[in-house]
C-alpha cells in the first residue's frame, strides 16, 4: 500500500507549497483513495489564504485546505462500506500527521473514514467536485420543501447553485442581484432572473439568502424584506455582522445561519443531478494541473472571471 501523497500545503498566508507527505494509514473503516480532481474554494479557503479566517475548530498553520475533491478507492477496508475501483466524492481528510488537514482534500492520495464518501456516476467526471457546493446551497434553502426562496444575494457557483435549486421549486421564479455585469451572466435557461440591486425596486420579500460574504450587507436586505420576511446568511463572514435595529424591528425580521451540509443533503443533490433536474454545467470555468498549484490558488482568488478553478491529480497519483 502506497502511502505517499503529494499535497498542497498552505505553510503560512499566501505561502504555498506542494510537497510530499506521508499518510496515516488507513483503518478497518477507513478507505485510500486517489484523487482526480479537487476544487478551489473561493470563499473559505480564500479566508485560509489571505489569513482572515476567524477562531475556528482545526484551525492553524500549516494546513491541507480543499473539501471538493473527487477520486477511486484503491483500497477499502472491511468495515469502509465502499470498494475498490469506485469513483467517490471525498469531502476532505485528516490523515497528515502533523501537518493540519484544514479540509484536506488537495491531495493526489488521501486516507477518509468511508462514511463520509459518496458514490458518484462515471458520468459525472470532474463535475463531481461542485457536489459539495451544491450540497451547501440545499441546506441553506432547507430543501424543496422548505418556504420558496425569493431573493439570492451573489451570483458566484455558490449563488448559482441556490438559484438553480430554489428555482426547482413549484412556481418558484427567484431573482438574484449581482453588482459584475460579467457575473450576471449564465442565467438563462435555468428558471430565474439576475439583475443590479439598484435596478431592482422590490421591498417586499419573504425569503432571502445571501452568499455575498459581505458583512455589512444587513442593511441592505432588511429594507427590502416584507413584514415578517427571513434572511438566510449562507456565506462565510470573516467580520462581525450588524443591523439597525428599528427597521428589522418593523419588519420583524427573522436572521437565520445555514450552517455546513449534512448527509442528507448529499444525497439529494446527487439524486437532483443524476435525475436531470440540477444542471451542473457551465460553473467550472479554470483548471490547472496539480502541479501548478500556486498559479492556480492565486487565479481562483484574484480575477473576477474565475467562477470555479479545479486542480487535476491525474498524472501525479
Amino acid at each position: 500500500m502506497n502511502l505517499e501523497t503529494l499535497a498542497v500545503v498552505l505553510d503560512q498566508p499566501e505561502r504555498l507549497s506542494l510537497r510530499p507527505l506521508t499518510l496515516t494509514p488507513p483503518g478497518d473503516d477507513e478507505a485510500l483513495v486517489e484523487i482526480e480532481w479537487s476544487g478551489i474554494s473561493t470563499g473559505t479557503e480564500r479566508l485560509l489564504w489571505s489569513g482572515r479566517m476567524p477562531s475556528f475548530p482545526g484551525m492553524g498553520y500549516p494546513l491541507v485546505p480543499g473539501y471538493e475533491s473527487v477520486g477511486r478507492v484503491t483500497w477499502a477496508g472491511e468495515r469502509s462500506g465502499v470498494r475498490v475501483g469506485e469513483r467517490v466524492f471525498v469531502p476532505g481528510a485528516r490523515c497528515y500527521g502533523e501537518v493540519r488537514g484544514l479540509f484536506g482534500g488537495a491531495a493526489s492520495r488521501v486516507v477518509v473514514p468511508g462514511e463520509r464518501l459518496v458514490a458518484v456516476g462515471e458520468g459525472l467526471g470532474e463535475a463531481a467536485v461542485l457536489l459539495a457546493l451544491a450540497a451547501t446551497a440545499h441546506h441553506a434553502i432547507g430543501g424543496l420543501g422548505a418556504a420558496p426562496l425569493d431573493l439570492i444575494v451573489g451570483h458566484g457557483v455558490l449563488g448559482r447553485l441556490v438559484a438553480r435549486i430554489a428555482a426547482l421549486a413549484e412556481g418558484a421564479r427567484p431573482v438574484v442581484w449581482e453588482r459584475n455585469p460579467e457575473r450576471a451572466q449564465g442565467a438563462a435557461g435555468h428558471g430565474y432572473t439576475v439583475m443590479a440591486p439598484d435596478q431592482d425596486s422590490r421591498h417586499d420579500y419573504r425569503r432571502v439568502c445571501d452568499v455575498s460574504g459581505d458583512s455589512a450587507i444587513l442593511d441592505t436586505l432588511i429594507a427590502r424584506l416584507a413584514p415578517g420576511g427571513e434572511i438566510v446568511l449562507a456565506g462565510f463572514y470573516s467580520q462581525p455582522l450588524t443591523f439597525s435595529f428599528p427597521p428589522a424591528f418593523m419588519r420583524e425580521a427573522r436572521i437565520q445561519v445555514a450552517a455546513e451540509w449534512r448527509p442528507p443533503d448529499i444525497r439529494a443533490v446527487t439524486q437532483l443531478v443524476d435525475s436531470g433536474r440540477l444542471s451542473l454545467e457551465g460553473l467550472i470555468t479554470h483548471r490547472e494541473a496539480a502541479t501548478n498549484a500556486d498559479a492556480a490558488y492565486r487565479t481562483a482568488f484574484g480575477d473576477p472571471a474565475c467562477l470555479k478553478m479545479i486542480l487535476d491529480w491525474r498524472s501525479n497519483s
